[in-house]
């Protein structure tokens, strides 16, 4: 997008809400750069420069404006629909990958390892994409999280900076205001939004529009699995791995999110599990805009306008919860689940309503009998095989995995078919057009040469063919 001038500056003129994320603009006489939506007076076309994401508007001098605050617009996906070094790169740094990683890089040659080349390699490429390298896209993901935490929390400004990721108060100083223009503690004007006698803080998180939120927490209510979910009206509650329970608030506006900070440094990461699994990143414009073209989908589209995939706060629980639901039905499949979360989840210190338990790790479950669960041996021997390889991490089931590499190995894992890896490819990895061709619902209503007019954004064709035969279905009755 920001390679095309033009456009950009078009959008900006607009002040397009729809291209917040996928490019930010800066403007040479103020040394600021914004969203493309920014409520300011529309910068004249030569003091305009546009660039990809924030960390390449910072490393060419310029800081964000305080006003639109670029730092809390949604994410782009563009980089979830390429399968390049560069985008799973990117992808990975988005997740967290170099968080807590200090000054010297340490976190890079793990990265790079990950990723199967070398730092040099993977900053050359980086640079040639976005025009700077992984430690600089760090620090600015850093940056954007202490400001969240200045703004949600009342933590003395240490704490904010170490919960950040930031190896020392002087860099945080620092890179504070390469980044903001002012000091941390002038960022904190206002109160946090704390819960009143939880302990829990509360944060809005930035979702395109339009959001299907309805249909999204029908989704969700329809998938619950005892003791580790559970939904009260428009909220969402869940346990995450680390052992905290987020709750989401699903309007038609956004997301808000309220989890307890016990531990402040588990925030960042909470946040994004949760911005992945309501999909908070996608470009429902650029959906809609390709899918809504279509004869079959298009009245899906404008019935549901924004809807969402589901994404996954945890890999490898999504790739046990498919593997159980595999030829039962979805109550079945829900039992087991939660069976299987009551025997070998790790038990919460207190109960949070009906929440109870962790789903169990991978070393748990590679071992495990499943006695009293109710699986069959077959489904038993795949969620032995399949969390031994996860366990031993030759199975990486993130944002920045290598998606064509992890649909090999899931193929190559006992009774794991072509379904399955795709339903986890959309879900787990984020591949919006991952789709799962075999799915009965989808042959019967859409054939392959269709589906295939809809790439890249066959996930959400999925989805839209799913929620309208549930619909449909109950409506019959």
């Amino acid at each position: 997008m920001h390679a095309d001038p033009d456009r950009c500056y078009r959008a900006v003129a607009s002040r397009d809400a729809r291209f917040d994320g996928r490019f930010v603009t800066a403007v040479t006489t103020t040394g600021i750069y914004c969203r493309p939506s920014c409520p300011a007076q529309t910068p004249k076309r030569e003091n305009v420069r546009f660039y990809p994401c924030a960390a390449a508007a910072v490393a060419a001098g310029f800081r964000a404006c305080k006003r639109c605050r670029p730092e809390a617009a949604p994410g782009s996906r563009e980089w979830d629909a390429r399968g390049d070094l560069a985008a799973r790169a990117l992808r990975a740094i988005a997740a967290g990958a170099l968080d807590g990683a200090g000054t010297d890089g340490t976190g890079v040659p793990a990265l790079a390892r990950s990723l199967h080349v070398s730092e040099r390699h993977l900053h050359r490429v980086l640079v040639a994409e976005v025009g700077v390298g992984p430690l600089a896209l760090a620090r600015t993901r850093r940056a954007q999280t202490a400001r969240v935490l200045l703004d949600a929390t009342q933590l003395p400004i240490s704490d904010v900076a170490f919960a950040a990721g930031f190896a020392s108060l002087r860099q945080f100083n620092d890179t504070m205001r390469d980044h903001f223009g002012v000091a941390p503690r002038e960022l904190r004007r206002r109160p946090a939004r704390e819960v009143p006698g939880t302990g829990a803080l509360t944060l809005r998180l930035g979702v395109r529009q339009p959001f299907a939120a309805d249909a999204l927490r029908d989704w969700l209510s329809r998938h619950l699995v005892a003791g580790l979910e559970e939904i009260d009206g428009s909220e969402y509650r869940r346990v995450l791995g680390s052992g905290g329970v987020a709750t989401l608030r699903l309007d038609a506006d956004g997301v808000t999110l309220t989890t307890a900070v016990d531990d402040v440094r588990a925030l960042p990461d909470a946040v994004t599990r949760c911005r992945r699994l309501v999909d908070a990143d996608a470009d429902p414009a650029a959906v809609d805009e390709v899918l809504g073209r279509d004869a079959l989908l298009g009245p899906m589209v404008r019935a549901r306008p924004g809807l969402r995939v589901p994404g996954a706060t945890d890999g490898f629980e999504l790739l046990v919860r498919t593997i159980v639901a595999q030829q039962v039905s979805l109550r079945a499949a829900h039992t087991f689940a939660a069976r299987l979360v009551t025997a070998y989840g790790k038990p919460l210190d207190a109960p949070v309503g009906t929440l109870t338990h962790r789903f169990p790790t991978s070393e748990a479950l590679a071992d495990a009998s499943y006695d009293g669960v109710g699986l069959t041996a077959a489904r038993g021997a795949s969620l032995r095989a399949a969390a031994a390889a996860h366990a031993r991490g030759e199975l990486v089931l993130d944002p920045g995995a290598d998606r064509d590499e992890t649909r090999r190995q899931l193929l190559a894992l006992p009774g794991v078919g072509p379904w399955t890896a795709e339903y986890v490819a959309m879900r787990a990895l984020g591949d919006p057009d991952a789709y799962p061709a075999s799915d009965l619902v989808l042959r019967r209503r859409a054939e392959a040469t269709r589906a295939a007019r809809w790439s890249p954004w066959r996930a959400y064709g999925a989805m839209h063919l799913w929620t309208d035969f549930l619909l449909t279905s109950e409506a019959a009755r």
